[in-house]
């Protein structure tokens, strides 16, 4: 695989209102995303994993170091409109993110001003209403739809702007588990289809269905891996202030117990299967 974002000692400080002294969100990240994978990135509230995904969009730009999406600098405004073109967001509350009253209107909305032929507008609406099971709805007006199928239809618009990229900045946290379950199923099936997906979550179970996850502290990395490279460290991720998956929680209780659970299980039903070997 090839990378599609490459981040270079990213630092990013802002000013507190009311002083003069700075605030350093990001502290010399270096990272690089593959494309088509699925990364999550964890971390308490003020950690800079937010600040960090607005750098990958240019929606931020940094105060040093070097953010590239497809090698193309975000500090260069010459090349704003195709990063932006290349990396879909996808925010926290869905009624923010709905402009039209209609649903496929508030999904054309964005291929209409990317200047897409009519034709090739009503194409890429129908697919992207497809991919998140919402054709059926596509007359309806947002408003009357349950909070999980809005944050759908806020994601359907970004999918018919044909990103390469998804970040999902915290897209289920002011869902009911039913939508957060919606919203999760369709972020994997959009990353099957080889979308690359940064998903911000403080949701555990979510950020162990990724292939890789990334966990912030006082704007650095503090872990970098595989969901078991990373869960494995229950009492240092507890440290940080986060919680984990309840099927890796159990397992490190396991082993503290005699039981030689393999280390970094998060998946409860892996957790199940091993233990059933006792009965």
């Amino acid at each position: 695989m090839t990378d599609i974002i490459r981040v270079e000692d990213l630092m990013f400080e802002y000013k507190q209102e009311g002083s003069e002294d700075s605030v350093k969100a990001i502290d010399g990240v270096s990272l690089s995303v593959e494309r088509g994978s699925f990364t999550a990135i964890i971390g308490k509230n003020g950690s800079g994993k937010s600040t960090f995904a607005k750098h990958i969009n240019a929606l931020l730009l940094p105060s040093s170091g070097a953010v590239y999406v497809n090698g193309a600098n975000t500090a260069d405004e010459d090349k704003t409109w195709e990063i932006r073109q290349t990396v879909g967001m996808v925010f926290q509350n869905p009624d923010n993110q709905l402009v039209s009253s209609i649903v496929e209107d508030d999904v054309a909305f964005g291929p209409e001003n990317l200047g897409i032929e009519p034709t090739e507008i009503r194409q890429r609406v129908d697919g992207a209403l497809c991919a998140v099971d919402m054709y059926e709805a596509r007359t309806m007006a947002p408003h009357l739809l349950s909070g999980g199928q809005k944050q759908r239809v806020a994601i359907a618009g970004v999918v018919a702007m044909a990103p390469e990229c998804i970040i999902f900045d915290e897209p289920t946290a002011m869902l009911d588990p039913s939508g957060r379950r919606e919203v999760m199923d369709i972020i994997k099936k959009l990353n099957a289809r080889g979308i690359t997906i940064v998903l911000i979550t403080h949701f555990m179970e979510e950020a162990a269905a990724a292939d890789r996850i990334i966990v912030m502290e006082d704007g650095k990395i503090a872990l970098d891996g595989a969901p078991k490279e990373v869960f494995c460290n229950v009492g240092y991720i507890e440290s940080l202030g986060l919680d984990v998956p309840l099927a890796a929680r159990l397992s490190h209780k396991l082993r503290g117990r005699g039981i030689e659970v393999p280390a970094g299980i998060a998946d409860t039903d892996e957790l199940v299967g091993f233990l059933c070997q006792y009965r």
